[in-house]
């Protein structure tokens, strides 16, 4: 999602700012890394605890551009820290959340992070991948923390930010080999690949280029900015082409108008979306019955409505916390981030070490994590994301959350073996 794109410019700015702001994390760190040696407690502490308290930092957006992907992530996680407390919390501490909203601006997403880092432990949440981005040199070089963002860039994988889940470029492979195994796409084709400016499209057209280049297809591509909500020119320029699918890496929006447009043109080739490109709300427009009949969604895991009795819970258990919202993927993706990084609190404590290098000598230790979404989660890898399989979704309104399996998590031949040389 995340990937917006608009804030890009004011990236360098932000880390310069950064930057500056971080001249005295050492001195901040020293006054919290010492916490807890006066207790009686043999486990070893810095940042973000105090007593037994662990904080987590939550930078999310619940007013601006992303406010619907803000709200579902942050209450899923509300919702799994409440529960891990209930528990007796990761070996006796409490877990809480730091909350910011920024509102997807950027000199508030700048002011959020300089408040909350030397407050917490690590980040379970980062929205705008711009925003990590100008954050990214700062946390490798100065503070060290591990953060689970909510952005599927490749160019933010590695070390301390990490990827749950595959990232836009392996997601796009996987969604091509759909194509060519379930649609009909074969060598000689060609294929449309309309994507948004910035991370989030130009990592998704990296994976669709590294296909084609594979298997002999040729990708005709189509750039928009975020505020191109009208697709017609993009889908005439892909029906000149004689395009025979569509790969689109963009918004909701954006899913809707190209559909919906190919569909009353009777342009009948087949759309397949990264997973930031649909919302359950689609659905209720007038363009909902063409995505059912001609769109498709990859996903990093099973969608909300899957058949496992772990999201059978979870919608139990989230429609009793939160009863007049309505269910989305965007929960999913907020739950399996709050379930990871308590997992590794969990071995952190294990090896008496609750501080932020503690947290992250724990992380490769968690190589195969299940949370009943379908794809197993795994971290021994420091520089690559957590998982390379994709789930095939098809827009269903009768589904819970609107989208069901049509394909279940597989990993391309060409996203096993993609190294980023980037």
């Amino acid at each position: 999602m995340n990937a917006t794109y608009a804030a890009r410019a004011a990236a360098g700015a932000l880390a310069a700012l950064l930057v500056l702001a971080g001249c005295s994390s050492k001195a901040r760190n020293a006054d919290h890394g010492d916490g807890d040696k006066a207790s009686a407690s043999p486990m070893k502490t810095g940042v973000g605890v105090s007593g037994k308290t662990i904080t987590l930092g939550a930078l999310t957006d619940m007013t601006g551009a992303y406010a619907t992907l803000g709200k579902s992530v942050t209450q899923a996680q509300q919702l799994y820290v409440k529960q891990l407390n209930a528990a007796g919390g990761a070996c006796g501490y409490k877990v809480q959340l730091a909350i910011r909203d920024h509102g997807y601006d950027p000199q508030k997403a700048l002011s959020g992070y300089a408040e909350l880092e030397p407050k917490v432990l690590g980040f379970v949440q980062f929205i705008g991948s711009p925003f990590v981005a100008a954050v990214q040199q700062r946390i490798h070089d100065h503070d060290k923390g591990l953060v689970l963002p909510q952005t599927w860039s490749a160019a933010l994988d590695g070390y301390y930010i990490r990827t749950i889940g595959s990232t836009y470029d392996m997601e796009t492979m996987n969604a091509i080999d759909f194509l060519m195994k379930e649609k009909g796409i074969k060598k000689g084709d060609r294929i449309g690949h309309v994507y948004v400016e910035g991370d989030y499209g130009e990592g998704a057209l990296r994976g669709s280029k590294h296909v084609a280049q594979l298997y002999g297809l040729t990708v005709v591509e189509q750039k928009i900015k975020p505020t191109d909500n009208d697709m017609t020119a993009q889908v005439a320029a892909l029906r000149k082409a004689g395009v025979k699918a569509i790969v689109l890496s963009a918004g909701p929006r954006q899913a809707a108008s190209l559909v919906g447009v190919a569909a009353a043109g009777g342009f009948d080739v087949p759309v397949i979306g990264n997973h930031s490109a649909f919302a359950p709300r689609l659905l209720a427009t007038r363009a909902g019955p063409a995505l059912t009949r001609n769109y498709w969604v990859a996903s990093p895991w099973l969608p909300i409505g899957a058949d496992t009795p772990e999201a059978k819970k979870l919608v139990a258990d989230y429609r009793a916390a939160y009863p007049k919202d309505a269910l989305d993927n965007d929960i999913v993706a907020g739950w399996i981030a709050a379930s990871a990084f308590g997992e590794v609190l969990k071995r952190a404590c294990a090896r008496k070490d609750l501080t932020r290098e503690g947290v992250l000598s724990a992380l490769p230790t968690t190589d195969s994590l299940d949370l009943g979404f379908g794809v197993v989660q795994g971290f021994t890898d420091f520089w690559g994301p957590s998982a390379r399989a994709s789930v095939i979704l098809r827009p269903d309104k009768s589904v819970t959350g609107g989208l069901r399996v049509v394909r279940e998590p597989t990993v391309s031949e060409a996203a096993s073996a993609y190294v980023d040389a980037d």
